[in-house]
């Protein structure tokens, strides 16, 4: 079987078919070297026109009933992505195809202001970035983010902001607006502090350097800022814990919180891949950690256990969580959203 070779700026090493194919490929070393002259996969975006934007989930442990994905794929290439597995549904790969083939919504703005107009339609805080990235490097040309951001402003539409970018830097304008009528918070996410570590786990995401300074930047705008440490990997990524809590109350965030990471359906092959690509000498020991924090297994689907996990190591990861994050004042909730504010269908003007 051929070696995985890795391309600069992507994370994936691999691109296997997706599962719902009828085809399976496989790459073969004949002997003659791995290189087989192919260039670097370079981004291409394709554009969607669906029906309705808003979607809807009733899982228990997730603090949203309803969030906006603008995007499918996410060229930030993030190897522990647990939406690669949905490029499946697409017919591409969970691989090389979720960060370089990517889906658009242009409509979603005008597909938001009709539903949020609906009769009948109740608000609830909208989760922007719930499974790919908003703010990934393609919204500097479609600024499709910008586009919700202001129909949500429009309509006094309470909003929940998740992002590796410190592109969300340039909505600064709609987000203070948004902020001081309590109608949005933005959740940064740290994985590593260590440059050398987040450039081939998180290739085309901002440095960590930069995603704290955005969280200073907003904090200085009065916006509800918090840190995400999230994945928390073990080995790679968890003897950092304490130091990203330190630096996240260093740049002024307000709360912190964190996932243990989690492998599901395609992604634990991809991962496990990536490990022994860049980090060969300590593969076997992240994943062992991981399967002893999962019941055997890379991944536990149930709700309650997939975002924290269980065991002795989930359990000293919890521990060392909230040890830190009470030193910190970082374990207090961030102020709720009003709901209030909405408005939905226009007012008629009368006739008389």
């Amino acid at each position: 079987m051929k070696t995985p070779s890795h391309h600069k700026g992507r994370g994936a090493v691999t691109n296997p078919d997706g599962r719902y194919n009828d085809w399976r490929h496989e790459a073969i070393d004949d002997g003659w070297g791995t290189d087989d002259g192919r260039p670097a996969p370079q981004t291409e975006v394709s554009l969607e026109h669906p029906r309705t934007i808003i979607a809807r989930n009733q899982s228990p442990d997730i603090p949203f009933d309803r969030s906006i994905n603008a995007y499918r794929g996410c060229e930030h290439g993030c190897i522990y992505c647990y939406a690669r597995p949905t490029h499946a549904w697409l017919g591409l790969s969970p691989g090389l195809d979720f960060e370089t083939r990517l889906t658009a919504k242009p409509d979603a703005a005008t597909l938001l202001r009709r539903e949020l107009q609906a009769p009948g339609y109740h608000p609830s805080p909208i989760a922007l970035g719930a499974n790919t990235d908003p703010y990934q490097p393609i919204e500097r040309r479609y600024q499709i983010t910008r586009q919700v951001l202001e129909i949500l402003s429009e309509h006094n539409h309470p909003c929940t902001i998740t992002t590796k970018s410190a592109l969300v830097e340039r909505d600064l304008d709609l987000l203070t607006s948004m902020a001081e009528r309590r109608l949005v918070w933005v959740h940064l996410s740290v994985t590593t502090l260590r440059p050398e570590i987040a450039r081939r786990l998180e290739p085309r995401a901002s440095a960590p350097h930069r995603r704290l300074q955005a969280v200073t930047l907003l904090r200085e705008a009065r916006i509800p800022v918090s840190v995400m440490v999230a994945p928390v990997i073990p080995v790679l990524t968890d003897p950092e814990l304490e130091k990203i809590l330190e630096a996240a109350a260093v740049a002024g965030a307000m709360s912190a919180n964190y996932m243990l990471v989690r492998l599901p359906l395609e992604v634990s092959d991809l991962f496990e891949d990536w490990l022994r690509t860049h980090f060969p000498d300590m593969a076997a020991h992240v994943m062992n950690r991981i399967r002893d924090s999962r019941g055997g297994s890379t991944n536990d689907p149930r709700f309650g256990h997939r975002m924290r996990g269980e065991g002795v190591f989930a359990e000293l990861i919890a521990q060392r969580f909230r040890i830190a994050a009470r030193r910190l004042n970082l374990d207090r909730p961030l102020p709720p959203l009003d709901c209030n504010r909405f408005r939905g269908q226009p007012r008629q003007l009368s006739l008389w």
